[in-house]
């Protein structure tokens, strides 16, 4: 994954089952300068809620959640 902070970051987290989704995107943000945006791809159907959690625990901002072809599109802004 680049870290360049002005380029937009995937993580492709479609067939993971939590807690791998959270813990993987905890990884990447990791990574990743303040402000910098990360979209994930995910199938578990706990997606949504498990997301929207971790960003209100974690201080992340959950700018994006919607549903398309059966694909949870998380869009982050890290902290």
């Amino acid at each position: 994954m680049n870290t360049d902070s002005t380029e937009a970051q995937t993580l492709d987290l479609r067939g993971l089952k939590c807690p791998l989704p959270i813990l993987r995107t905890k990884k990447a943000l990791a990574q990743l300068e303040s402000g910098s945006v990360l979209t994930v791809w995910a199938t578990d159907p706990g997606a949504p809620d498990d997301f929207a959690a971790f960003c209100k625990h974690t201080g992340h901002t959950l700018m994006e959640s919607s549903l398309h072809d059966e694909v949870f599109t998380l869009v982050i802004r890290h902290k």
